[in-house]
């Protein structure tokens, strides 16, 4: 048997009635990974202008983003805030997301839905309405600001992570535990946390990625000396072309692909 006849799924599908679905797949992915193909050559070129192809080869902007001052502090404040992010939303989420599956309640999945809604509401919408929500409270251009902010954007991917980890455990194992005279806090750290760990983990390396990949929020949000990378990133290409831009968007595609591969390699750790 060919693999053309072979069968994709259980269905029998075979792979030659689904070769029009794999020719629509690889042409949308070739359309999403394009751009970051030519963003990367362009962070090696030594012009003053974003050129591509370069005609000469340099580490230039690589050296003027690890040397610039601006940059390093930005860095920083990125990498701080998804952290904390992290540190937030990952808790949050889980906990929200066991309270909803273990309720049994009638309007659990109204308010699971209602929970989620960052994801689905515009963010420029959410960006505003947090401005001055946070400038009435003096957090615009803080550290708390943007963490609260990007909590509420990372909570709900979170959620839903963990939800669907839950989806595959038996609750019963954590019932007998219950039954034995553990709390149901007891219960859930003993046994079903350590059950669904990897997809925590993975939730809270793709918080951290949410954060740290945001620029409209923290365009409302953020300034001074607790401006994001992404932010002075969206300013560098607004006011002037600056090469630098290339390096550093070359260094945060590969942070992504690596958070990305390692909730990868996690996940088939605990397949």
């Amino acid at each position: 048997m060919s693999w053309w006849t072979s069968p994709a799924t259980e269905t029998q599908i075979s792979h030659g009635d689904r070769f029009w679905l794999y020719v629509v797949a690889a042409i949308i992915m070739l359309l999403l990974i394009i751009p970051t193909l030519i963003v990367i050559p362009m962070s090696f070129s030594d012009s003053q202008y974003l050129e591509f192809p370069p005609e000469q080869w340099s580490l230039r902007w690589y050296g003027e983003y690890f040397d610039s001052t601006k940059w390093m502090r930005a860095t920083v404040t990125s990498l701080q805030v998804g952290f904390l992010t992290l540190l937030v939303a990952t808790p949050l989420g889980t906990m929200a997301a066991y309270a909803l599956f273990v309720s049994g309640h009638r309007f659990a999945k109204t308010i699971f839905m209602l929970l989620i809604t960052p994801m689905i509401v515009p963010v420029i919408l959410i960006a505003i309405g947090v401005f001055y929500a946070f400038g009435r409270m003096g957090l615009n251009n803080s550290i708390t600001g943007l963490v609260l902010a990007h909590t509420a954007m990372a909570t709900p991917l979170v959620m839903i992570v963990i939800t669907a980890a839950l989806r595959s455990y038996d609750l019963n194992q954590e019932r007998v535990a219950r039954s034995l005279g553990a709390t149901r806090i007891k219960a859930f750290f003993t046994v079903t946390l350590p059950q669904i760990k990897f997809s925590v983990v993975t939730a809270g390396l793709l918080s951290f990625l949410t954060s740290f990949d945001e620029v409209i929020i923290a365009i409302f949000v953020s300034g001074g000396n607790n401006a994001t990378l992404t932010k002075h990133m969206f300013a560098a290409l607004r006011d002037y072309i600056d090469p630098t831009i290339a390096a550093i968007s070359t260094i945060m595609v590969g942070v992504s692909t690596v958070l990305l591969l390692a909730t990868q390699f996690i996940d088939r750790r605990k397949k």
